[in-house]
């Protein structure tokens, strides 16, 4: 068991010096990025805590820190995804990359810390952020391929297949924390707040997150009748029309209501909602 765990603290003191290679090339391109610098800083206290051989005494702190790198490094390479327009040959590739790179925290915690949930070990904030970057990054890559109408033609199911990840990623993202229940001994004293936390929506994340999920199923949903792929999937099948339906009239009613004149926008919600439902 000892030599189980010291060969698995071993594969993360490895990712930690691939990292640095990584991050030391992404910085040449851009010496003054601001998320490559702290990624550079926290790399460097990690590696010193290796060559001086220290012990793995705060794991938690350790992954929350190598989960910050990972966090820091894909955003650059997402952005420059996004500023090239993410190229027809090259993209998928690439986001399959930054998929699995946002995924191997879950993937060490698993391995290094078994038994204790992900979430006690990450902290809330870090999951939710690894499950919202990996939906976001998707729902940008769809949002591209959307505007290019004859390569959905040719490649309508891959399109679909993304979309169905990236709104997994994203419901994932907003089960994280649980809605604080009203009757559970919780004292709010703002109305408005207690009624948004009552429907699990915590920051203008959350919030971004639901319309981002009624626009994918919104695409779905308008592509999906043609794909040849859909009943084979069925088993698995997100129902995109209800799933859309519910997160965006949660969204209207918070925007609307408890959030009314806080600038979030209702019209695309709405559109959506007269064809969705």
């Amino acid at each position: 068991m000892a030599d189980d765990y010291r060969r698995q603290g071993f594969e993360l003191e490895r990712r930690i010096f691939e990292l640095d290679i990584k991050c030391l090339s992404l910085r040449s391109e851009k010496p003054d990025d601001d998320y490559l610098q702290n990624a550079s800083a926290i790399l460097e206290k990690l590696k010193s805590f290796y060559t001086q051989g220290g012990e793995s005494s705060n794991l938690s702190k350790l992954l929350q820190d190598y989960t910050q790198v990972i966090l820091d490094i894909t955003f650059f390479e997402e952005n420059k995804l996004v500023d090239q327009e993410f190229p027809e040959d090259t993209s998928p590739f690439k986001i399959q990359q930054l998929l699995q790179d946002l995924t191997e925290p879950e993937v060490l915690v698993a391995k290094l810390a078994s038994g204790q949930e992900v979430q006690s070990v990450l902290g809330t904030e870090l999951l939710e952020c690894l499950y919202w970057r990996r939906g976001a990054l998707l729902y940008m890559y769809c949002y591209t391929l959307h505007q290019r109408k004859q390569w959905i033609k040719k490649n309508k199911d891959a399109f679909l297949k993304c979309i169905q990840e990236g709104v997994r990623y994203l419901m994932r993202m907003l089960q994280v924390r649980n809605s604080v229940k009203l009757n559970d001994g919780v004292v709010l004293h703002d109305s408005a707040t207690a009624s948004i936390l009552s429907e699990g929506i915590f920051s203008d994340t959350h919030l971004l997150t639901m319309m981002y999920i009624g626009e994918m199923c919104f695409w779905a949903v308008k592509y999906e009748d043609c794909s040849s792929d859909t009943t084979d999937r069925k088993e698995d099948h997100l129902q995109f029309r209800d799933i859309g339906t519910q997160i965006l009239n949660k969204y209207v009613l918070a925007c609307e209501g408890p959030l009314h004149g806080q600038g979030w926008n209702t019209e695309n919600a709405k559109e959506i909602l007269s064809i969705l439902q």
